[in-house]
């Protein structure tokens, strides 16, 4: 490593819009990026990460403005370039790897046809030559089959081959600096591992300089040299992911690393004699897609034959891989979908033998929490109403809901003058604390979180978990609860199913299945798992 830096931000001031919650977004932040290192800035959503990257790139908000400071990259100014100055360096000399590859692909153009834009814009390289860039590309990133997948379309592709076709995009004019914003949030723990590798690979490989932006701590140990930890835009600790993981010294660092769940499940009261809450058995469905003209049918099998109970005050886990079949677990067992075989029985109800009128009344029994509460909450309807729509459907008086939302608003943290406001006015532990009032507002037996915690930082994860378990024991609630994070669902589930191609592969008490997991699958998930296999990397 050279002391020469690739980058430096210098007292970086970037000030918000009038009527902010604060003057500035980032307040005087200073970071050096050095060849051949990885940087992993940390901080809870609205610390300034993302607003640092963005200044990286030349794409902050017009809502934003640079009062103070200087990004010095070799020896100009970044912060006095026009837009033809950034058209230069940008890909080309500093990329950036974005946290959602569905949004940031172009849904309309093959991946190849995206890779080889790249050399296009800078008039770089014969059609040919581009197109077998794009195939050495594809190679270098490690996706399998590169020719089929140059010729496909982002949503042909799997979340983990779309974020690494994302990185090959970021690495095809060899930049000497790669800024990854939130790159494995929403990943799975193995593919996240692999993406992981990846970039620590392809850094040591080429020398770059990498800001990696990130608020999971697991991430940081698995792959930063160094650590800088943001709070309201200002930098409150720095020094190598070893002395800040392991001896942290500011207030805030140490909060955050103690909401880290652990992959050590508490204790936990036994369950002997409960009666069943739901009884799931032989569910069974397979999607089927049109080939078009000349092209078989193709058919995915998303749950095969899969069985399980779950008890009344009891929260079993569902995990696996993208892919894996959860969610569409979740979708028959809300009957959201029909299964091609199988019963979801609640009580004396079995929820697949029931249409129309007969399955509303049912519903009030089983009630869901998405995994994004920005996209399932209604944006032209303020909280009151997202809360009493649904049990004014089923009959309730408009007056008495709108009291009982009040009141599931103060059971959910929130004051009542939530009820007043829209959803984009509120942060995101907030909205997700909305959308769990929501769903108990019809007083259900069940609640099924489909990956409820997944995107939240992990102080606000941590206050929503605590949140569900208490809801859980005072209301008498049963939850299946879906996650991709073993470490969220030792601290919250008595039992966990692990599921691998749609079928359950393992069903055993938290406890024990992390202690002595039988099936290979299993161990592998549990060997992904971030910062659980390797110390902090070495400065």
């Amino acid at each position: 490593m050279t002391a020469n830096p690739a980058i430096s931000i210098q007292n970086l001031k970037i000030a918000l819009p009038k009527g902010a919650e604060r003057p500035y977004a980032v307040d005087g932040i200073s970071i050096d990026l050095i060849p051949g290192e990885i940087v992993c800035v940390v901080g809870e959503s609205g610390s300034g990460k993302s607003m640092c990257a963005h200044a990286l790139m030349g794409l902050l908000p017009d809502t934003v403005s640079t009062e103070t400071g200087a990004i010095l990259f070799e020896g100009r100014d970044l912060l006095k370039l026009d837009e033809d100055g950034w058209r230069d360096i940008r890909g080309r000399r500093i990329a950036m790897v974005f946290q959602e590859p569905m949004t940031a692909l172009n849904p309309l153009m093959r991946i190849g046809e995206q890779m080889m834009e790249m050399f296009e814009a800078h008039d770089l390289l014969t059609p040919k030559e581009r197109r077998a860039k794009a195939l050495s590309l594809a190679r270098e990133v490690g996706l399998p089959d590169p020719e089929r997948i140059v010729r496909a379309y982002p949503h042909q592709l799997s979340g983990g081959q779309r974020q690494r076709a994302m990185i090959a995009m970021a690495l095809a004019l060899e930049p000497t600096v790669l800024v990854a914003d939130e790159p494995t949030t929403a990943l799975d723990v193995t593919t996240q591992a692999q993406i992981l590798k990846l970039i620590r690979d392809l850094q040591r490989r080429r020398n770059m300089a990498v800001m990696f932006i990130t608020h999971d701590f697991g991430v940081v140990a698995d792959i930063a040299d160094r650590v800088v930890v943001l709070r309201h835009g200002k930098v409150v600790e720095e020094g190598t992911a070893a002395e800040v993981l392991t001896r942290p010294r500011h207030d805030y660092t140490k909060a955050l690393l103690a909401a880290v769940p652990s992959m050590h499940p508490p204790q936990r009261a036994p369950l002997d004699g409960r009666a069943k809450a739901v009884e799931v058995v032989g569910l069974d469905k397979t999607y089927v897609t049109s080939g078009g003209w000349f092209k078989p049918d193709r058919s995915v099998r998303a749950a095969n034959e899969v069985s399980f109970d779950i008890l009344q005050g009891e929260t079993l886990g569902l995990v696996g891989e993208s892919g894996s079949g959860k969610s569409s677990v979740a979708r028959l067992v809300m009957q959201l979908i029909k299964p091609d075989r199988g019963t979801v029985r609640i009580g004396d109800s079995d929820l697949t033998k029931l249409t129309g009128k007969a399955l509303r009344e049912q519903r009030h029994r089983i009630q869901m929490i998405f995994q994004d509460p920005f996209a399932s909450l209604n944006p032209r309807r303020k909280v009151g109403h997202i809360i009493s729509d649904g049990p004014i459907a089923h009959g309730t008086e408009p007056k008495l809901a709108m009291q009982r939302a009040r009141e599931l608003l103060g059971l959910v943290g929130l004051d009542a003058g939530a009820m007043e406001r829209y959803p984009h006015e509120f942060s995101g532990g907030q909205r997700q604390r909305i959308g769990i009032a929501r769903a108990l507002a019809l007083d259900p037996e069940i609640i099924v979180a489909d990956e409820a915690v997944s995107a939240l930082d992990v102080s606000v994860q941590a206050q929503v978990l605590r949140l569900l378990e208490d809801l859980k024991a005072r209301l008498g609630l049963s939850m299946l609860f879906i996650t991709h994070d073993l470490r969220v669902a030792a601290q919250i589930c008595d039992r966990i199913a692990v599921m691998q191609r749609g079928v359950i592969v393992e069903l055993k008490p938290t406890a024990q299945l992390f202690a002595s997991p039988e099936h290979p699958y299993t161990r592998e998930l549990l060997a992904a798992v971030p910062g659980q296999s390797a110390p902090p990397r070495a400065a």
